[in-house]
């Protein structure tokens, strides 16, 4: 019997007026900016032509804005999945960027974030566990489809360094741009195989024959 090979798309939603200014969270009331909604409708012209069984989104409003025209495109109902959430930055919520890069903490965060949890809030292994537990049941629920899911950039980087077998530590080493695809594949007894990290132009079709 041929092996099932699941697909899984990850991918991050589009810009939004606060993009690289701001540390959202879990905030709710934040859109997709003008720009955004553009990369939102241009992840669903790149869907186009691959067999998606089931798209996932965050339940979070920027990335179900982002998911909605994939959804419509594919004619697939729009899921909300609480583990593809934005990370919990407890009380960092809605901080500047710029402020907390200056705070002592923040070098923790970007290099040694295995042992780093925000005040109040998740870490960044709890995030990782989160982040990798939904997709294997995504995975289980979706034996041998393709399966696509809007989330957001910390959880995104963090299954990526999973699949890949690299070390929490290392995974704000890997970019994940606002709207962007990056793609993993499961099969039984194997190890799962990273396609594609943070692609924004080429046409997707080709990650599966129809």
């Amino acid at each position: 019997m041929t092996a099932q090979r699941t697909l899984i798309l990850l991918i991050r939603h589009g810009e939004t007026p606060t993009t690289g200014k701001v540390l959202p969270g879990r905030a709710p009331g934040l859109h997709l900016s003008e720009r955004g909604r553009a990369q939102a409708q241009r992840v669903s012209e790149r869907l186009a032509g691959l067999p998606v069984a089931a798209i996932y989104s965050s339940p979070l409003e920027r990335t179900s804005e982002t998911a909605a025209p994939s959804a419509t495109s594919a004619g697939l109902p729009l899921n909300h999945d609480d583990g593809l959430i934005e990370c919990d930055f407890g009380d960092w919520t809605g901080a500047p960027l710029a402020e907390l890069a200056a705070l002592p903490q923040w070098q923790g965060v970007q290099h040694s974030p295995s042992t780093f949890r925000f005040p109040n809030g998740e870490s960044f292994t709890q995030m990782q566990a989160r982040m990798v537990g939904a997709l294997e049941a995504l995975r289980a629920a979706h034996p041998g489809a393709v399966v696509v899911c809007f989330s957001h950039a910390d959880p995104i980087k963090a299954a990526v360094a999973h699949a890949m077998g690299t070390h929490l530590d290392l995974f704000q080493r890997i970019m994940i741009s606002p709207g962007s695809v990056s793609a993993i594949e499961y099969e039984d007894g194997r190890p799962p195989a990273v396609l594609m990290v943070n692609s924004t132009s080429e046409p997707l079709s080709g990650l599966r024959a129809p």
